[in-house]
């Protein structure tokens, strides 16, 4: 089983190991190609002042900005499943599963980050920041990944079912060639994007808990809060429409 998982622009400030190396990442023989995306970040926020940054990043504040002014190959790092914060990982809890849980998160989910690209959830990442789908200059993230890894996702995944629990602009970073599982969230009767978050983060920690190795076996694990309203098959994708009761 291979879950695909957003990132989120909220990420804590922990670190357990050095700065990236070779060995930091999944994919590994393509390290030096993935070297050039986070380069071309790393040359762009360290040359340009801080009021020239304030769109890739998002932020307003222009002193906060300057803590992202370093060089992000000499940061320390962590496990990139506890740099991240948002809505969705607040939800997964990923601190208070129990070992099992935790194993088949590191094992089983690749994280999609808007610098560096496909990461294994056990893959070390430093603390960052770049607003979702920003470009320097013309270079696009997400299409530099897509052009270069998607050969080496498709092997990777190959031999093993896939859940996408994405939000949709990270579909730009990789396409799906083979049968896969994906959700949408209603809510009296809309389709909802916050809500989204927090029920991908409940889906995979469904998934981690009870060790979910098929993907049909999800349903029969949802929460009261959670009905099946339909489902579809489009190409490669089979798409289960899930009502949001609470």
């Amino acid at each position: 089983m291979i879950i695909f998982f957003s990132p989120s622009e909220s990420k804590n400030k922990f670190d357990e190991y050095g700065s990236i190396c070779k060995e930091s990442f999944i994919f590994q023989d393509l390290y030096e190609k993935r070297l050039e995306a986070v380069n071309i970040y790393n040359e762009y926020v360290n040359s340009h002042s801080a009021d020239m940054l304030l769109d890739i990043f998002s932020i307003k504040d222009i002193e906060e900005i300057k803590e992202y002014q370093k060089n992000i190959f000499e940061e320390a790092t962590c496990t990139a499943i506890k740099r991240y914060s948002g809505v969705s990982y607040s939800y997964l809890a990923y601190d208070s599963l129990n070992k099992n849980a935790k194993d088949y998160i590191l094992n089983n989910v690749i994280i999609f980050s808007n610098i560096f690209g496909p990461v294994s959830a056990q893959d070390q990442i430093p603390y960052y920041k770049l607003k979702q789908g920003a470009k320097i200059g013309s270079f696009a993230f997400e299409k530099f990944y897509k052009d270069n890894f998607s050969s080496v996702i498709d092997e990777y995944t190959v031999n093993h079912e896939i859940v996408d629990l994405r939000a949709g602009f990270y579909e730009k970073f990789y396409q799906i060639k083979k049968k896969y599982t994906t959700f949408k969230f209603i809510k009296q009767g809309k389709v909802v994007s916050h809500f989204a978050k927090a029920y991908r983060g409940i889906i995979l920690k469904i998934m981690a808990g009870n060790n979910i190795l098929e993907s049909k076996n999800i349903l029969s694990y949802l929460p009261e809060t959670l009905e099946v309203m339909d489902s579809s098959i489009k190409g490669f994708k089979e798409e289960f429409i899930l009502n949001i009761l609470d």
